[in-house]
């Protein structure tokens, strides 16, 4: 797949959380939820944030809704969603790897 990753990338945090959360489907508080624990905390999601993350996620063709039950929408990662996903973490490992080179120099 030959990708423009520069059209998705960097992720915001709150972004690269959510998409992490869809690797399973899921509705939105349950990902509210899996991205407090994920993040031991340290990235909290309120509704409009959460909202605003699936409406860019849609438009940019990584996330699609899979189910409707009740008033809850399910939504998943599309396979464009997993490699953008995996380039992000590739991209974060290549960041730590940096760091923790420096502070061991040090």
């Amino acid at each position: 797949m030959d990708i423009n990753y520069s059209k998705y990338l960097p992720l915001s945090e709150a972004t690269f959380y959510v998409m992490l959360a869809l690797t399973q489907p899921m509705h939105g508080y349950a990902i509210m939820q899996k991205v407090d624990s994920m993040s031991a905390g340290s990235v909290t999601l309120g509704p409009g944030t959460l909202y605003g993350v699936f409406g860019t996620l849609e438009k940019q063709a990584l996330i699609v809704k899979v189910a409707e039950e009740e008033r809850r929408k399910v939504y998943a990662l599309t396979e464009l969603g997993k490699v953008v996903l995996a380039e992000q973490v590739r991209r974060l490992e290549i960041m730590l790897s940096n760091a923790r080179a420096l502070q061991h120099a040090a």
